[in-house]
C-alpha cells in the first residue's frame, strides 16, 4: 500500500486560484444568508424519493462495505449512501451544503452487475476521495456562478477543466487506498469504460495493462489531447501505477509531470503552437514599440493566449525572457508555411494590441507597416486594415477627453 500523500500540488493551487477568482468566500456567505442555492435539498429529495438508501437494517452487506471504505480512508464525516436503478456504469458524490449535514454518495445499479466487491471498494473510495479533497464543493460554486446557460470566460475554461481532471486523479488515489490492489483498480477502469465483464470476454490483466501502456504512448507522442472532465484511462492507469509503486514523493512527482504535460495541452497541432508563440511575441513587440507597455496591452495579450495555453501569463513571461524578435520571426514563418491565409489575421491581432491602450503612436504604426511588408501586404492594405479596426474598435481614453 502506498504511503505517499494522495494530494496533487497543482490541483490544490488551481482549486485555490479558481475559488479566489470566483470570490468563493463572498459568494458562499451570500448563499448561506439568502438560501439561493437549493441543490442540496433537490438532490436529497431526489435520492430519498427515487433511490434505495444503504442502511444497516436493509442492506447490511453493502452498509458494511461502505463503512469499511470510510474507515480505511479515515473519513469521519457523515455520508448517506444510495443505490439508484440506472444501467449506466457510474457513481457520483455531492458535498453537503451545511456543516453537519451528511454528504451524498450515489452508486448506479449498473455497477453491481459488473463489479466485484473489491472493485466496488475502489468506486466508493473514489467518490469519498472527491469529498475528502473538497473538489465537489468547488464544483458547486463554479456551477452557481456559471449556470448551464452562462459562458465561462476563456481565461477560466481550461483551468477549470484541468482542475477537474487532476481532481479525478486524486480521487483515483483514494480509490486505490480503499482497495490496496492496483489490479482491482485497472479492472474497474476497464469495466466502467467498456461495460464488459473481463472473465466473460476472456481478457487478461496483463493484456489489459499492456494495451493501456500502448495507448498512453499515443498521448505522450503529442498526438492526443484529453479534453473531457475526466482524464483518458491510459493516463489514469499509469498515474495509479506510479502512486502504487513509487518509493518517494520526488519519484512520483517526476512521473506525474510527464502525464500532466498531456493534460496541459490545449491545441493539438503544430499550427496552434506557432500561433501561441506569435501572439505572445507579436504582442510584446507591439506593446514595447512605444516604450511604455501598460496593463491593458498585457491583459489583451494574455486574454488572446488563454485560448491556446492553460497558463497564459507564465507562457508570456517565458517568451519575454527569450529572444522575442527571433521567436516572432520563427512563429510567423511557421504559420505562413502551414496556412498563408492567416496573414490578415496576424495583422489584425497586432492592430488590436495597438488599440488596446487607446493610444496610437507613430512607432506602433511603423511596426505594423514593416510587418505588413514582410508578409507581402502593401502599405495601402495595411492602412485599410488599420482604418477598419479604428472604425470598429477604437474608443478614446478618458484622459484624452476629460
Amino acid at each position: 500500500m502506498s504511503t505517499l500523500n494522495p494530494t496533487l500540488k497543482l490541483e490544490k493551487q488551481l482549486g485555490e486560484q479558481i475559488y479566489n477568482a470566483l470570490q468563493g468566500s463572498v459568494v458562499e456567505d451570500v448563499l448561506r444568508k439568502t438560501r439561493i442555492s437549493s441543490s442540496d435539498a433537490y438532490w436529497r429529495s431526489n435520492m430519498e424519493g427515487h433511490s434505495l438508501k444503504v442502511q444497516k437494517e436493509l442492506l447490511p452487506d453493502m452498509y458494511a462495505l461502505c463503512e469499511k471504505v470510510k474507515a480505511r480512508l479515515k473519513f469521519d464525516d457523515p455520508v448517506d449512501f444510495y443505490i439508484t436503478g440506472d444501467s449506466d456504469v457510474n457513481a457520483f458524490s455531492l458535498a453537503a451544503e451545511d456543516e453537519g449535514e451528511p454528504h451524498i454518495v450515489n452508486i448506479n445499479s449498473g455497477l453491481f452487475d459488473l463489479m466485484s466487491e473489491a472493485e466496488l471498494c475502489f468506486v466508493i473510495g473514489h467518490e469519498l476521495g472527491h469529498l475528502i479533497n473538497k473538489d465537489t464543493a468547488l464544483s458547486r460554486l463554479i456551477n452557481f456562478v456559471f449556470p448551464p446557460e452562462a459562458a465561462v470566460p476563456v481565461t477560466l475554461q481550461y483551468k477549470i477543466r484541468l482542475h477537474e481532471q487532476l481532481a479525478e486523479l486524486v480521487a483515483d488515489r483514494y480509490g486505490y487506498l480503499a482497495t490496496r490492489d492496483l489490479g482491482v483498480c485497472v479492472t474497474a477502469f476497464f469495466k466502467m469504460a467498456s461495460g464488459l465483464d473481463l472473465e466473460k470476454m476472456n481478457v487478461s490483466i496483463d493484456a489489459l495493462i499492456a494495451d493501456y501502456n500502448r495507448r498512453l504512448q499515443y498521448f505522450l507522442n503529442d498526438r492526443g489531447v484529453s479534453r473531457s472532465s475526466h482524464p483518458v484511462n491510459p493516463i489514469r492507469v499509469q498515474a495509479l501505477n506510479l502512486f502504487a509503486t513509487c518509493k518517494t514523493q520526488k519519484a512520483l512527482q517526476q512521473g506525474m509531470d510527464e502525464l500532466i504535460s498531456i493534460l496541459l495541452k490545449v491545441g493539438d497541432s503544430e499550427l496552434d503552437e506557432h500561433m501561441a508563440r506569435f501572439i505572445a511575441s507579436a504582442g510584446l513587440l507591439v506593446a514595447n514599440s512605444d516604450q511604455r507597455m501598460n496593463r491593458d496591452e498585457i491583459n489583451q495579450i494574455i486574454e488572446s493566449l488563454a485560448a491556446l495555453k492553460i497558463f497564459p501569463r507564465q507562457f508570456l513571461e517565458d517568451i519575454a525572457d527569450g529572444d522575442v524578435g527571433k521567436i516572432f520571426n520563427e512563429a510567423v514563418e511557421g504559420i505562413l508555411n502551414i496556412n498563408p491565409g492567416l496573414r490578415s489575421g496576424m495583422l489584425d491581432y497586432m492592430i488590436h494590441i495597438v488599440l488596446s491602450d487607446k493610444v496610437i503612436v507613430n512607432s506602433e504604426l511603423e511596426l505594423l507597416y514593416q510587418f505588413g511588408k514582410s508578409i507581402s501586404l502593401s502599405e495601402r492594405e495595411v492602412a485599410e486594415a488599420i482604418a477598419v479596426s479604428i472604425q470598429k474598435n477604437y474608443i478614446p481614453s478618458l484622459e484624452s477627453i476629460c
